[in-house]
């Protein structure tokens, strides 16, 4: 059944993928294994392949959508047994900054990788990202920009966390002017180059 699974989500066949996950859940399957063996595994192999040009952006999406769907059915699952996810993380396009496709790859791509994503959407405040983190709704803040005026705010992010004594929470930033230099300058964890090196980076993060 996890063949069935997986291929489903490699194909990016929406239907049949939940149709497989009901049916391993009707057999008794656990979510955690459907999640880990069916779903991780697959997006997993999308991401390599992607990462290698040798599938594109519909592709990914479709397999997301795949992912997705059958997540929807897996939900119930992980919160009747109080368990989380891989962890969480709020995302977010820089303040003043309203270009969204890098985050949105950025944030399929995690959650085919069984994390919890809350997408805060573009122009996020760095108090906004910091709030998630207070809530205790995030263990990881990633922040995105294209436009090199919106840099700072980055650089906010790191500071007001700084300043609350929130230095458990990891910040995670991407984008075209972005640079591992920068990233060192501003005091962030971590830089991510793409979208699978973003995944891999907040893997690195929380010790996966």
């Amino acid at each position: 059944m996890m063949k069935e699974i997986f291929d489903a989500v490699i194909n990016g066949q929406i239907d049949e993928a939940s149709k497989q996950v009901r049916k391993a859940l009707d057999a008794g399957t656990a979510a955690d294994e459907i999640l880990k063996k069916g779903l991780i595994s697959a997006m997993d192999l999308v991401g390599q392949r992607f990462g290698e040009g040798e599938i594109f952006i519909p592709q990914v999406l479709w397999s997301a959508k795949a992912m997705q769907a059958a997540m929807e059915l897996l939900k119930p699952g992980f919160a009747s047994s109080g368990r989380a996810l891989r962890g969480r993380v709020a995302i977010g396009t820089a303040k003043g900054d309203i270009h969204d496709i890098g985050k949105n790859l950025v944030a399929i791509m995690l959650e085919g990788a069984g994390f919890e994503v809350i997408d805060l959407g573009v122009d996020v405040a760095p108090e906004r990202f910091v709030q998630e983190a207070a809530d205790g709704k995030a263990d990881v803040i990633a922040v995105s920009a294209l436009l090199t005026t919106t840099m700072q705010s980055m650089a906010d992010v790191v500071s007001l966390l700084k300043d609350k004594g929130m230095s458990s929470v990891k910040v995670i930033i991407g984008g075209a002017p972005v640079d591992l230099a920068f990233c060192r300058e501003i005091g962030a964890d971590a830089y991510g180059i793409d979208a699978m090196d973003g995944v891999r980076k907040v893997k690195e993060l929380l010790g996966l």
